[in-house]
């Protein structure tokens, strides 16, 4: 494994502040580069140990002792931490990663040598126990309006650069109101092109502000999106099992639906929003020039409003129709393509064709009223605007006719009611846009609100290596939504280094106390603990790390042999590969492929039999060394000539490892000395190999 100096450093930090974190856990979940922490990620697993940090650019002597410990970012990708700092005397006192936690003395002058010039301050965040309750009503940062309150300053600048662009509307009604009412009349050439010339700078101006907002609205909207996105995976990824959702195509499109927030945070509809406002400064403009003539446009503004907010609530309920519909169409596609070989040998493609045309004709009916009644904003807009023209134009007659207003007035009123009432138009465009956005938005905070396995306010025990010992101890447990328990007062003791084997008929819970043993889930009664400890007080990362796995459904992805064995491991070295290939049976089938390794295995491992799906699940259970084995069916695909083989492996590799095999093949029962019987959620025998054998044999249990 690669050296990584950042995270060496942010381990220590963790021990120095006595809330320690072990490797494993401060980079789970992390977006690693090349298997290497930066600055950025640093900060983002800081901040989950509870440390709160920031980099900043400062020379060595600006650096006081009192913001000390801080990491400094020293010359080829090396990193240290200060611990004091004394510039009378010259020295300081730091830890190199490298050499352990032990403290180095060093002038500042060798350490200015090695600095470049960058640091993390770091300090601890405080936390409030619970004997200090929150007593007002204080909400958290929002996940969403959070991070786009982020970009507040970004957002300020559009809104002054929106100011000045809605000044410099009124340029053109003006030009061409004093070239009507002066300019022609009078033959004042000269006028004419010192406002001719006054306006192509006002113009100019506003061409190039026109251009800076729109940057500025796509870099708000990118860097939001960037977060977002980084946000709503991570918690995806985070989710406990117990919030695993029902439908996997169903919560996808929920996730998909995301694409419609970022076209409605990086459109023009950010433009329209912003530019609404300011219409009443425009309103003033044609009050000033045609008194009684404002209340036209307000009229036809007021007439806009209440028609887009008569059809919000059909608008609403048919947007959320066609969504539903999509998220069941994007359900029924997943699972055929998922299962499209059981649907074929069951001769079942009809009944998905029947459900995929019922949801694509569903989908076509709200699809076209939503169509219908985003349209009919946008033509009554139109039709409104035409109305206020008329208006305008007859009004606007009557009053030249009394010398209240003047025909360049006139025009000039015309073309700013038209400015004034095009933002609120697009407004009542965008009313299915919203919609959508906000159906979208609800259904990502059900996401982030979802229950996580790993608990900001749960100060985890730090136990990076595991010798093995597992304990249940009285341990009922139900599966979401299900109604029968699928363990009942279940309690096991194995030692470690122990060898057991699990057996019983299907359904009886072998595989739920797997899960259980790895973390997956969390007893509803009791307590599950290894080497004594409550699996509840482990971090998960350490936790896995320390078990291997072999589950009974075989998950491979996309990519090589090598990649799906170093799944999550992928900075691990060629000859522990090799090793877990071999133990594991793999190098025998890709050594015969001319690309070895690097054999692509296809999505769910489609390239490769049952048992050659096995072998890599095995080989990527032992690539870490693990002190725990726990092994479902391992074999159940496997011919016997690399069934025997896998055993010897095994037996002969793992002497000290704890196995917890789960297996229905009584040849697989070799690798083990102990046999524990389950049936109906409870243990019905528990003890050597030979003496529960021979009790089978004589029906002595009773198994219902």
């Amino acid at each position: 494994m690669e050296f990584d100096p950042l995270l060496e450093c942010l381990a220590f930090l963790t021990r120095h502040y006595g809330k320690p974190y072990s490797n494993d856990s401060l980079r789970a979940g992390l977006p690693l580069e090349e298997g290497l922490f930066n600055a950025d990620l640093f900060i983002r697993s800081a901040n989950r140990a509870g440390l709160a940090s920031k980099v900043h650019k400062r020379e060595l002597v600006d650096i006081s002792p009192l913001v000390t410990p801080v990491v400094l970012f020293l010359k080829k990708r090396k990193a240290c931490v200060l611990l004091d700092i004394d510039h009378e005397e010259g020295h300081a006192r730091v830890v190199l990663p490298e050499t352990g936690d032990g403290v180095k003395r060093i002038s500042l002058e060798d350490l200015a040598d090695h600095y470049s010039g960058y640091a993390i301050y770091i300090r601890e965040k405080h936390r409030y126990d619970k004997r200090s309750p929150t007593t007002l009503d204080v909400k958290s940062r929002h996940w969403f309006w959070g991070t786009i309150l982020g970009s507040w300053r970004i957002y300020r600048d559009v809104l002054l650069a929106s100011l000045m662009i809605n000044l410099f509307v009124v340029a053109s009604p003006l030009f061409v109101m004093n070239v009507y009412d002066r300019v022609v009349p009078n033959q004042a050439f000269d006028t004419l092109w010192v406002l001719a010339v006054g306006a192509i700078i006002v113009f100019s101006f506003d061409f190039v502000l026109k251009m800076i907002r729109s940057y500025f609205i796509d870099l708000a909207g990118k860097k939001s999106d960037i977060l977002l996105s980084s946000r709503i995976m991570e918690r995806v990824l985070g989710l406990s099992m117990s919030a695993r959702p029902a439908s996997v195509g169903s919560f996808a499109k929920n996730l998909q639906d995301f694409e419609s927030i970022r076209e409605f945070i990086t459109s023009s509809t950010v433009t329209a929003l912003v530019d609404l406002p300011f219409t009443f400064i425009i309103l003033m403009v044609i009050f000033m020039l045609g008194g009684p003539l404002a209340f036209i446009p307000l009229f036809c503004m007021f007439l806009i409003g209440v028609y887009s907010f008569a059809i919000q609530g059909p608008l609403r309920r048919s947007v959320e129709k066609t969504l539903r519909s999509n998220s069941q169409k994007s359900a029924t596609l997943i699972e055929s393509l998922t299962g499209m070989e059981a649907l074929k040998i069951a001769q079942a493609e009809s009944d998905i064709q029947y459900k995929w045309e019922k949801s694509v004709g569903h989908i076509a009916t709200w699809s076209i009223r939503t169509k219908m009644l985003s349209s009919s904003a946008s033509t009554i807009s139109a039709y409104v605007q035409q109305m206020c023209n008329i208006g305008l134009v007859a009004t606007g007659v009557f009053l030249i006719s009394e010398g209240d207003l003047s025909m360049g007035g006139l025009i000039a009123t015309v073309m700013l009611a038209g400015r004034c009432l095009a933002p609120m138009a697009q407004v009542a465009g965008l009313a299915t846009r919203y919609n959508q956005a906000k159906s979208a938005l609800d259904g990502l905070n059900q996401v982030m609100e979802m229950p996580i396995e790993r608990h900001e306010d749960r100060d985890y025990v730090n136990r990076p290596e595991l010798k093995g010992a597992i304990e249940f101890d009285q341990v009922d447990f139900t599966y979401p939504e299900q109604e029968i328990q699928a363990l009942r007062g279940i309690s096991l003791n194995f030692k470690a280094g122990e060898k057991v084997a699990i057996i019983g008929r299907i359904g009886s819970g072998k595989t739920t106390i797997e899960k259980l043993i790895l973390g997956l889930y969390e007893p509803e009664n009791g307590a599950v603990r290894i080497d004594g400890i409550d699996l509840r007080q482990l971090n998960p990362s350490d936790l896995r790390s320390s078990i291997g796995c072999v589950s009974q459904d075989i998950t491979l992805f996309y990519g090589t042999i090598k990649e799906n064995i170093t799944l999550g491991a992928s900075f691990i070295d060629d000859e522990a590969l090799l090793k877990a290939a071999e133990i594991a049976g793999v190098t025998e089938f890709a050594n015969k492929h001319p690309n070895g390794m690097d054999m692509m295995v296809g999505e769910r491992g489609q390239n490769l039999s049952g048992g050659q799906r096995q072998s890599i699940a095995l080989a990527r259970a032992l690539l870490m060394d693990p002190p725990i084995l726990v092994l479902d069916e391992p074999s159940s695909s496997m011919d016997n000539t690399t069934e025997q083989r896998m055993k010897e492996q095994l037996k002969t590799r793992c002497k000290d490892k704890t196995i917890v095999l789960v297996t229905h093949k009584a040849s697989m029962l070799d690798m083990v000395d102990r046999l524990v019987v389950v049936d109906n959620g409870k243990v019905v025998a528990d003890g050597p190999k030979e003496q529960v054998h021979a009790a089978l044999k004589q029906g002595k249990l009773k198994i219902e």
